[in-house]
């Protein structure tokens, strides 16, 4: 019985491990796929000035957040918590869950003017 606690816990901290690395992302490997996707055509070249002032600014941003939004379009409006948006739905569509955390290390890592007001 010990042994099987033991494999348990071995594992589940594996897992957990894992998960953390694909939370923090390769920031590296994200700015080439922002590059391969096209980010920038209505993002910004710097990501923080977008073509249409009602896109958002992403340069600076929570990768969590980011992660959370590019999933959200990738759902659409199919399943619960999902976006609709047909350009952003179709962009997101041939993410994995990796080259979401890694565009979204890629941009978090980015500097912006993005503040948090008291």
């Amino acid at each position: 019985m010990n042994k099987l606690i033991v494999a348990l816990t071995l594992g589940a901290a594996s897992l957990a491990l894992s998960g953390q690395a694909l939370a923090s992302g390769n920031a590296a490997n994200g700015a080439e796929l922002a590059k391969k996707y096209n980010c920038a055509s209505c993002h910004g070249a710097d990501y923080k000035t977008p073509i249409d002032p009602s896109y958002p600014k992403l340069a600076g941003q929570h990768a969590d957040y980011l992660v959370h939004a590019l999933t959200a379009y990738k759902r659409g409006n199919k399943a619960a918590n999902g976006r609709n948006n047909p350009i952003m739905a179709g962009m997101a569509q041939p993410l994995s869950d990796r080259d979401m955390a890694d565009i979204a290390a890629y941009l978090q890592s980015l500097p912006a003017a993005l503040v948090t007001k008291r």
